[in-house]
Order: structure tokens, then C-alpha cells, then sequence
């Protein structure tokens, strides 16, 4: 036991490098809001493309519904890469503008703008089917509601539809953003040192994995609370289910 306590909770390795860890982990912080953020919006994208009336919408549809398959069916990992090799493969070749293809923008590399593209891309179409089974919870009366007063279909979805869903699939959407929060760590295989990439490099100077043990209590700080939020706002939503409050 003592030999276990050694290997994972050196104490003295977990002090001498918690500046690092914790420096590492502020850049997956960044990763996890800049990416969660701009999944959620574009998930909503995704969703409300995917209930677009019509036959002669059907394409827009059927582009979402690919769209989102695809990018839940292939490893992020995998998507992480595309997105690196290929935006800085067309940047190297005046493809497209090296802005886009070797972003740094605000001043942070690379690197974190990739993990945060592959983060939007295939967290954004996890979160569109969560959207969507908010959309079809709301009942379908209140469509026709808002078409009866005058609305169209795009300022039924905006005004009435969309802000009752999204009231529904909170707590998933904390799920999700709590896998995203986790898989931020794949971005160390490009080299960017967060805090997985901090843990690795203690551990090959050190021969002692205690630094990635610091990092992995450091996520637990962040996602068991978020985990309790989660749990609270499902049986909150029961709650007022049982009571008939929509």
C-alpha cells in the first residue's frame, strides 16, 4: 500500500509541479468553454436545420441529418487530426489564408484552435440531437398555436418552440459538456501542453505519474459538481413534471 501511495500521490512531486499542472489545466478550462460555447450554438444550428419544413427544404435536411451521423460516428480523435494536418497542409500549399489554417487568434496557438474546431464539430452534433428531442418533447399544439396567431414557422421556432426546449435539455447538454470538458485532453496529441500534456511530460522527467494524478483531481473538482448540478436540475424537472408545471 505504501508503494502505491509512492507511485500516485507523491506529495512532494504533486508540490513541486502544481504550477505547471495548474497552468496546464487553465488551458483545457479555455478549451472546454470556447469549444462548449460555440457547440451549443452551433448544435441549436444543427437541430433547427433538421426541423426546417418542406420538400423543397428536405436537402438543408438531409445535409443536417448526414452532417450529424458523421460526425457522432467518427472518433474526435480522429476528427482532431483531419482538422490539424489538413488546415495546415492547404495553409503550407496558399490553399486557404494561413489565418485560417494556422490560426492564432488572441494570441493563443494553433493547436487550441484545432481542439476547439474538432470540439464545435462533433460535440455540436451530439448536442443537436439533444436539442431535437427537446424540440419533438414540446407538444405540437404549440406550433400550431403560434402559426394560428400569425407567426411563421421561423418566428415559431425562435419565439415559442426553441426557448421551451432548450429549457428541457439542460441537464443533457451539462452531460455533454462535461464528456467535452474530458475529451479536451485528446488535444495533447498535438503537442499543445494542457494539462494531460503537462502530467506526460512530470512523468517522463520524473518516472512518477503523481503529476497526472494532480491533474486528474483537478478535473473531479470541476465535473463532480457539475455532475450534482446535473443530478439537481433532473429531479427538479420531475418535480414540477408530477405537478403538471410545463
Amino acid at each position: 500500500m505504501e508503494q502505491f501511495f509512492n507511485t500516485y500521490f507523491d506529495f512532494g512531486i504533486m508540490g513541486d509541479y502544481f504550477g505547471d499542472v495548474l497552468n496546464g489545466f487553465w488551458w483545457t478550462i479555455r478549451l472546454s468553454v470556447f469549444g462548449g460555447v460555440l457547440a451549443l450554438i452551433w448544435g441549436l444550428i444543427l437541430s433547427v436545420l433538421r426541423q426546417l419544413p418542406g420538400r423543397l427544404l428536405s436537402p438543408i435536411r438531409i445535409l443536417a441529418i448526414a452532417y450529424i451521423d458523421a460526425l457522432r460516428g467518427i472518433p474526435m480523435l480522429l476528427t482532431l487530426l483531419l482538422i490539424a494536418g489538413g488546415l495546415g497542409t492547404l495553409a503550407s500549399q496558399d490553399a486557404i489564408p494561413k489565418e485560417i489554417g494556422i490560426p492564432n487568434w488572441l494570441g493563443y496557438p494553433d493547436p487550441f484552435w484545432y481542439g476547439v474546431m474538432a470540439l464545435t464539430l462533433t460535440y455540436g452534433a451530439y448536442m443537436a440531437e439533444v436539442y431535437r428531442a427537446g424540440i419533438e418533447a414540446v407538444p405540437r399544439g404549440q406550433m400550431e398555436a403560434a402559426r394560428s396567431l400569425g407567426m411563421s414557422h421561423g418566428q415559431a421556432m425562435r419565439y415559442v418552440i426553441v426557448p421551451q426546449a432548450v429549457r428541457k435539455v439542460i441537464p443533457p447538454l451539462l452531460n455533454d459538456f462535461i464528456a467535452l470538458m474530458k475529451d479536451t485532453s485528446l488535444v495533447s496529441v498535438l503537442g499543445f501542453v494542457e494539462v494531460v500534456q503537462v502530467g506526460q511530460d512530470v512523468y517522463s522527467e520524473t518516472f512518477n505519474p503523481s503529476a497526472l494524478t494532480l491533474g486528474a483531481i483537478m478535473f473531479l473538482v470541476f465535473t463532480i459538481p457539475l455532475a450534482r448540478l446535473t443530478d439537481w436540475l433532473i429531479k427538479r424537472q420531475e418535480s414540477k413534471f408530477e405537478r403538471g408545471i410545463p
